[in-house]
Formats: C-alpha cells, sequence, structure tokens
C-alpha cells in the first residue's frame, strides 16, 4: 500500500508580514466615517447599528437622539464593539463584488452632552453628518478603543484576503 504525501504550497507555509501598525490603523479609521456599533440592552440582548462617526485624539465619537436607545443604553452599560469597514479595491470594486477589509475593537463609551466641552468638539467635527436642527437635541458618545484592534485584509494586497493566516492581525491601540 503506498502513501501520497501532498506538500503543503508556498501561500500555506508562508509566513504573515509584519502587518499594520497602530499608527497605520489610526489613519485608516481617520480616513473612514462609517462604524457599526454593538453593545448589550439592560436585559442582555445585543444591539447594533451603524453609525456616522469623527476621530479625535484617537477616541471616536457618534452622534445620537437624546431619547433614543442607543444613548440609554450605552450610558448604563458603557461597554461597546465596533467595527469598521475599509473600503477597497478601487475601480475594481465597480466591476468584481470585492469584501470590505474590517477593523474591529472593543473599548469604553461615555455619552455626552451637546453643550459640554467634548460634546461641542465633537459636534464641530460631526457637522457634516448631522443636521443643525438635531445639534440641541442629541448625545455625544464617546468611544475609547482599548487593547487590540483586530483587522482582517487591512493594508493586504486583495489576493492575500482568501487567506485568513495572511489577512488577520491583532495591533496594539
Amino acid at each position: 500500500m503506498s502513501r501520497t504525501v501532498v506538500k503543503p504550497s508556498a501561500r500555506e507555509t508562508a509566513a504573515p508580514g509584519p502587518g499594520p501598525t497602530g499608527d497605520e490603523i489610526w489613519c485608516d479609521l481617520t480616513k473612514s466615517s462609517f462604524a457599526v456599533v454593538s453593545h448589550v440592552t439592560p436585559t442582555g440582548e445585543p444591539r447594533c447599528s451603524g453609525v456616522m462617526y469623527a476621530v479625535i485624539d484617537r477616541r471616536l465619537f457618534v452622534t445620537v437622539a437624546a431619547d433614543s436607545w442607543k444613548a440609554r443604553h450605552i450610558a448604563g452599560r458603557a461597554r461597546v464593539a465596533v467595527t469598521v469597514p475599509v473600503r477597497r479595491g478601487g475601480l475594481l470594486s465597480m466591476v468584481l463584488p470585492i469584501p470590505p477589509a474590517t477593523i474591529t475593537f472593543h473599548g469604553t463609551a461615555v455619552v455626552h452632552e451637546p453643550a459640554s466641552v467634548e460634546g461641542a468638539r465633537a459636534l464641530e467635527a460631526l457637522a457634516p453628518f448631522l443636521p443643525p436642527e438635531r445639534r440641541a437635541a442629541c448625545r455625544v458618545i464617546e468611544i475609547r478603543p482599548e487593547g487590540s484592534f483586530l483587522t482582517y485584509g487591512v493594508r493586504v494586497p486583495l489576493r492575500k484576503m482568501r487567506d485568513p493566516a495572511l489577512a488577520r492581525a491583532r495591533v496594539p491601540v
């Protein structure tokens, strides 16, 4: 009885590259403006929603309606998870379905009044996303990333996104 030995391909044995740096991740976060914020309700049910954000001093700021469940639930728990899709593919993405890269992290969230120092500063940065008539009736959520950024496909050639070992990275915040 003979045995067939299958040698792994070069792609399967290649060591992952050094991956993106923390500064590169922050640069990518600053260039983006859409994220999905996840949290847990007081009854323990998971929730997530898309938000527009701005980066100020390595913190993300989001505005929400003052009476929204996001403002109430996040103020009550102060823990969130965030995923930011990072568009890729350039012109090629108009022809082929190219998935975005992602930056994911968890962090602590603080809900600010719009008239507070942090709230006013964030409202200025978020002005393009927030109609003037909604500014007085909003809350500003400040999200401070903690631990590590988990990335997939960030600053990785498109063809390497198919290989999780090459596409993933853990980058200190």
